[in-house]
């Protein structure tokens, strides 16, 4: 095997002393993964998903509500039922979003290193 082949070998294999990265390096690349994990984390934490979507449907469901007519609401027997629902729904999407904020997600814990 020539010398090129082992070194090209000794870099796949992930060992850092061999392949020519010190393990400061190998550290500090530990370190940026985990902060873009983080980052991931509150990105797709899915209470924030799912507050937005709820807060954006109550505010159509409620402005619907707002400019029905009287016939409407005669149809659902004299109760405004797109206002009590988007109010609903937009008091179920500031749960979630209050929720979010008070108690943010965190990043999954790695191994701890030796």
């Amino acid at each position: 095997m020539s010398q090129s082949e082992n070194s090209g070998r000794s870099e796949r294999s992930g060992h850092p002393e061999r392949s020519g990265h010190s393990e400061q390096d190998v550290h500090q690349h530990v370190t940026e993964l985990e902060g873009k994990s983080a980052t991931a984390a509150r990105i797709f934490d899915l209470r924030r998903i799912i507050g937005g979507l709820f807060v954006l449907y109550g505010i159509i469901v409620t402005i619907t509500g707002i400019t029905d007519s009287q016939a409407a609401i005669d149809k659902a027997q004299g109760v405004n039922i797109n206002l009590w629902t988007g109010i609903g729904m937009l008091a179920l999407g500031v749960f979630f979003l209050v929720w979010l904020k008070l108690r943010p997600a965190e990043a999954p814990k790695g191994p701890e290193p030796e």
